[in-house]
């Protein structure tokens, strides 16, 4: 019970069972001394109502996922392509010239346990890569093409562009194959890489 609480059924007795005199000394002096007690009362109140702030969701890192007829399928984020060798490669597009940075498409199959050079021969050479997109789009990569003993171009999956993070609309990471004449295969948001055998 708050402390003007009392003051006020204190007040209230004294009143009932008090002449008229002594019932208006009573509400002289005890007025200002209710108005003082339910401001300390009110203050205190509102100094203990503690308002706890609902925690924010943390949300989970991007995950580029290698799958398909690999050896070991993948789940990469920014963080595991931080720690592999990294590469450079730029595109020009309506008169900018982007530098992107990331890993080679060659060592995260690599990574995934595909076997390029001899083992590419014969079936294998059958092979291809879907690159997938969040949005749904896809392109279509030849295996050869990125094996250094064969085309060897340099394919990048990128995570940044000029040393900062990709655009947002590019996010969570992107294909950068320079070598293309039309960057319609450098697709952005990238979630998937799938290698299909079509002779198993």
């Amino acid at each position: 019970m708050h402390v003007w609480h009392v003051l006020l059924w204190f007040t209230l007795l004294l009143m009932k069972s008090a002449s008229a005199k002594v019932r208006w000394h009573v509400a002289a002096y005890l007025a200002p001394l209710l108005v003082v007690a339910a401001l300390i009362s009110g203050d205190r109140l509102a100094t203990s109502t503690t308002v706890y702030a609902a925690p924010e969701a943390v949300a989970a890192p991007a995950v580029l996922e290698v799958e398909g007829a690999l050896p070991t399928p993948l789940s990469l984020t920014a963080e595991d392509l931080a720690k592999m060798p990294r590469a450079t490669a730029t595109l020009s597009s309506d008169g900018t010239t982007t530098t992107y940075e990331g890993v080679l498409l060659y060592d995260i199959l690599v990574k995934a346990g595909w076997q390029f050079g001899r083992g590419m021969t014969g079936k294998p050479m059958a092979s291809y890569l879907i690159a997938s997109g969040k949005d749904g789009y896809e392109v279509v990569f030849a295996l050869p093409e990125i094996d250094p003993q064969f085309s060897g171009a340099k394919v990048i999956i990128a995570d940044k562009a000029d040393g900062a993070a990709l655009p947002a609309r590019e996010q969570p990471f992107r294909i950068v194959a320079p070598e293309d004449k039309m960057h319609a295969r450098s697709i952005y948001s990238l979630v998937k890489l799938e290698v299909v055998r079509l002779r198993p």
